[in-house]
């Protein structure tokens, strides 16, 4: 018998429509009322927020991370569910990968038509996410985002379509395994990777994605803000660039005044596949940025979100420099 603890945050799979079509919070989960008749399982649920997803923060993400850190340590569960909205689901699941140990399997989902709507697929992706924190095999994948029947790895997953239901993709490297009739099967295993056990999120990281003719107002912006506060009001910066990460020479002095501020800047890509590199050797160009700008660290192929969820983490255990570069090195 598995003891698995599930944890509802909000979000649609949680939501009804009303009688004009518009789809808002229910004060009561109907997941709650859903018979999984799944045996060999023990569920213990609790309504820990009621959030559409754009209004979780660093600081509840945190509290999930405790919670779930507290039924492993105290309570003797087996693995955990998380429902949750889809619009920030990949970062949740980031965030926790990155701030538990992987031994802990967690499964996230939600759902993309509300529970009353035609076609509902909310009971389906909730049964498939317990089904997955209840095998043995999920053991050291750590938090997994499961959805439309298959299961994807927290780093490497997004949300690629507004409304589909199979939404959840992995462009890079796709799926880890898949819930079937038979049970869960997981393809492969994945490969080690550090996590960083946090007791705050004191730390704002700010990203900015590039675009045609981006120039120096947002950054003049910053600094007209810091010299109205009399500190920068951030403690990193996630740039997402073009391509293997370039940029315009317009703003190549906006970041080299933050070097001297010894902000820690990280390079993504705006692209969904790839990674940044030192490629290009022109003004803005990523070889010349790197040369330009010693402590700009290379994302190592998260996504602009990810990246800056990590670099508000590592920020949680030191502020080195090189540091925090040799921890996104090991990503």
């Amino acid at each position: 018998m598995k003891k698995i603890l599930v944890l509802h945050t909000g979000g649609t799979i949680s939501m009804a429509e009303d009688e004009s079509g518009h789809v808002a919070p229910n004060a009561n989960n109907p997941m709650n009322a859903v018979n999984m008749q799944l045996d060999k399982v023990e569920l213990v649920t609790e309504d820990i927020f009621n959030l559409p997803s754009p209004h979780i923060t660093l600081t509840d993400m945190l509290v999930l991370k405790n919670r779930i850190k507290k039924a492993f340590i105290q309570e003797n569960f087996d693995g955990a569910v998380i429902t949750h909205g889809t619009d920030t689901l990949e970062e949740t699941a980031f965030f926790l990968d990155l701030t538990m140990e992987h031994t802990i399997p967690v499964a996230i989902t939600g759902a993309m038509r509300s529970s009353d709507a035609l076609g509902a697929d909310g009971v389906y992706n909730y049964q498939c996410a317990i089904k997955t924190a209840m095998c043995n095999e999920a053991k050291g994948m750590g938090t997994m985002v499961v959805f439309n029947g298959e299961i994807h790895a927290a780093r490497s997953v997004t949300k690629i379509h507004a409304t589909d239901l199979g939404t959840f993709k992995s462009p890079e490297f796709g799926p880890i395994g898949a819930v079937m009739e038979k049970g869960v099967v997981f393809g492969r295993r994945l490969a080690a990777r550090p996590h960083y056990d946090i007791n705050g999120m004191t730390k704002k990281v700010m990203l900015i994605k590039a675009f045609a003719g981006i120039d120096s107002t947002i950054f003049e912006a910053l600094d007209a803000l810091e010299e109205k506060q009399g500190s920068f009001p951030f403690d990193g910066l996630v740039i997402e660039a073009f391509g293997v990460g370039n940029l315009p020479a317009k703003i190549v002095g906006c970041l080299k005044k933050l070097e001297d501020k010894k902000i820690p800047m990280v390079l993504a890509t705006r692209c969904l596949t790839g990674t940044v590199q030192g490629i290009y050797d022109y003004a803005g160009g990523g070889k010349n940025l790197k040369t330009e700008i010693k402590s700009l660290i290379f994302s190592n192929g998260l996504s602009g979100p990810k990246s800056r969820l990590k670099l508000a983490v590592i920020l949680e255990k030191t502020q080195d420099i090189t540091k925090i570069e040799e921890e996104f090195a090991a990503e």
